[in-house]
């Protein structure tokens, strides 16, 4: 399950910047251009983190997260701010803010600040198998210790090798994962990935089972 963000900015122009850069991060992204479309949303959804603009119609980012925490609502978040709002920043903070970024901001900061938040604000939820470990929270896989840098598809692969560890997972499981119906997997390819994960886990052993699959042998 992704990462969910709200975010409450009535600038469209930043908003859909945002978005183009959050959501290729894979975070899971729901836009609001007021507070009060802002509330309604967070009464359906639950969120992991809310990125709030002050200055927007209806109900300000500060007064919105001062309703919110007074109903007990403890999800962690970041205002986005100008230098003018200082003196409301303040208050955004007695309101229960954890951080804030000023605009104009850099998108890696923001990043950083987001991913900063979530390692401070949820446990992280390890599996381990020998070195090799996923990061539920962060949605990574790391080797001793170390983040492996995987494609997308090197990444469902070797989660669902995980998954299944000291078992055979079945080539047809492979592709029916790793490709959607509009897309074309082949055992070549399965081949690439699983050589480039090898490569990478040199005290990992990954079997190929003749006429089946591959296994992870922990």
């Amino acid at each position: 399950m992704s990462i969910k963000i709200l975010l409450l900015e009535d600038d469209q122009l930043l908003a859909e910047t945002l978005l183009d850069l959050l959501e290729d991060e894979g975070f899971e992204v729901i836009h609001s251009p007021n507070g009060q479309d802002a509330l309604d949303i967070i009464y359906k959804q639950k969120f992991d983190i809310y990125l709030l603009d002050i200055n927007v119609p209806l109900i300000n980012g500060v007064t919105l997260l001062h309703e919110l925490r007074e109903a007990d609502d403890t999800t962690p978040a970041i205002f986005l701010t100008s230098h003018k709002d200082k003196e409301m920043l303040c208050s955004g903070f007695e309101s229960g803010a954890d951080d804030y970024i000023t605009k104009p901001f850099d998108n890696d900061e923001l990043l950083l600040r987001i991913n900063a938040l979530l390692r401070r604000n949820r446990p992280k939820k390890l599996d381990c198998i020998n070195l090799l470990c996923h990061d539920e929270v962060l949605k990574r896989i790391l080797y001793d210790k170390q983040e492996l840098e995987l494609s997308k598809k090197e990444y469902q692969l070797l989660l669902l090798l995980m998954s299944h560890a000291n078992s055979s997972v079945p080539k047809e499981l492979i592709l029916d994962e790793l490709w959607s119906s509009g897309e074309s997997g082949s055992d070549g390819a399965i081949r690439v990935y699983i050589n480039r994960i090898k490569q990478l886990l040199p005290q990992m052993k990954i079997e190929n089972i003749r006429g089946i699959g591959y296994k992870l042998v922990s």
